[in-house]
């Protein structure tokens, strides 16, 4: 592609930390008021202060400059009841900035566009087989897909603030370069070469993305879990403390590519008897004695829940392995849950006794307690648009201008 995909706005510097300066304070400021309205909207600008710890005059000082920017609107007065002059009810504006997320999945590719509120406000899915494909052509597709969902949002009074993009494989710390995708056969991709946009691009590990969905969107999600995730790959990302453990080169969590039989078949990352050759979609669908189509997830627990015995005992044995490989990884890093999401989620009625089964049996310390998430196989894709947002709210002062 040579093309960018979009003239656009381009928020430099969101998501950088910011400097400790009169300037940088305010930008800090700014961000948590942001955070309050997002989180507790709508509120007046006394609840705010109150919140925050600043002066009523101080949020209202940052108030008017997020409405002028358009980030923040007035809705009219607080709901009656309150003692006092009522105040005039703040939330994050519907229109504006919207984060695009993008996901490419072995068999599928996807693009959303979020708004600062979190509602999906376009989205555009494109099924087809990615494996094999050579980078190029499967990104045109991908960026047919981002302009379709820009122009949808822009018809909505939105434009995008960024893009990022979730992949099955390793990322280099540029979040740009797709180092090793074994499912799609890509090494040393540079995306952003493919993808020429005009505002900021994020390429991460799709397990990433998809924890990070369910640490932002997730119904009572602690801050320290291990996150699985899956569909034709088995992937994994680790949260400590509300950020993600991402290692040193950023390849922390290739829990599909930890062996579980050191002789069992050879694996596309070049290792033998990975979790993947177990547990992975394609592997599961073999020991059913299924061929594999377009649905994979609803074939294997539609017939789960016939009764099909053979489909019941593949499930089980992916259970088991699934809970061999989560054993190490529970007994090194301790973490208070375990979440099942991506394509997991939506087996684990017969998965989890299996898994649940060898982790109480292997681990060393107190069980540790296994969820189901409700986003299931949306997590990566929300996850990445997310981002998006999470970087305008972190500073919103990066966006201001742009509106």
């Amino acid at each position: 592609m040579t093309a960018p995909l979009h003239e656009a706005h381009h928020p430099a510097g969101a998501g950088r930390a910011l400097p400790n300066t009169q300037q940088g304070m305010r930008r800090r400021n700014l961000a948590r008021v942001m955070h309050t309205v997002s989180a507790e909207g709508p509120l007046s600008r006394a609840a705010v202060a109150s919140r925050i710890g600043l002066t009523r005059a101080a949020v209202s000082t940052l108030v008017d400059e997020l409405i002028r920017s358009g980030l923040i609107e007035e809705l009219g007065p607080e709901r009656p009841g309150r003692v006092g002059r009522p105040g005039s009810a703040l939330a994050v504006s519907g229109h504006g900035p919207a984060g695009i997320g993008a996901e490419v999945g072995v068999d599928h590719l996807a693009v959303c566009a979020v708004d600062l509120r979190g509602e999906v406000r376009s989205r555009q899915v494109r099924y087809g087989g990615n494996r094999g494909r050579a980078p190029e052509p499967v990104i045109e597709e991908l960026g047919e897909l981002v302009r379709q969902v820009i122009a949808e949002a822009e018809r909505e009074g939105l434009w995008p603030a960024g893009l990022a993009v979730a992949v099955p494989g390793l990322v280099a710390r540029d979040a740009r370069t797709v180092v090793r995708a074994p499912n799609l056969d890509w090494r040393d991709t540079d995306l952003g070469d493919l993808l020429s946009v005009d505002f900021p691009l994020t390429v991460g590990n799709e397990a990433n993305f998809g924890a990070l969905a369910e640490l932002w969107l997730g119904d009572g999600t602690p801050r320290d879990f291990l996150h699985v995730s899956a569909e034709i790959g088995i992937g994994a990302a680790v949260v400590v403390d509300g950020g993600l453990l991402r290692g040193t080169r950023g390849f922390a969590g290739e829990l599909g590519h930890v062996p579980v039989q050191p002789d069992g078949p050879e694996c596309p990352c070049g290792g033998r008897g990975c979790l993947e050759q177990y547990a992975g979609e394609d592997a599961v669908l073999r020991a059913a004695g299924l061929e594999p189509g377009e649905d994979r997830i609803g074939l294997l627990g539609g017939r789960a829940a016939e009764g099909d015995e053979d489909v019941r005992r593949a499930l089980r044995d992916a259970g088991t392995a699934l809970g061999v490989a989560l054993t190490g990884a529970v007994n090194l890093l301790d973490p208070e849950s375990v979440v099942l999401g991506g394509a997991l989620a939506g087996l684990a009625p017969w998965l989890l006794p299996s898994l649940e089964a060898e982790l109480d049996r292997r681990t060393a310390g107190p069980a540790c307690p296994v969820s189901v998430s409700r986003l299931g196989p949306e997590g990566p894709l929300l996850g990445a648009a997310h981002s998006v947002v999470r970087a305008v709210l972190d500073d919103p002062a990066a966006v201001a201008g742009h509106a």
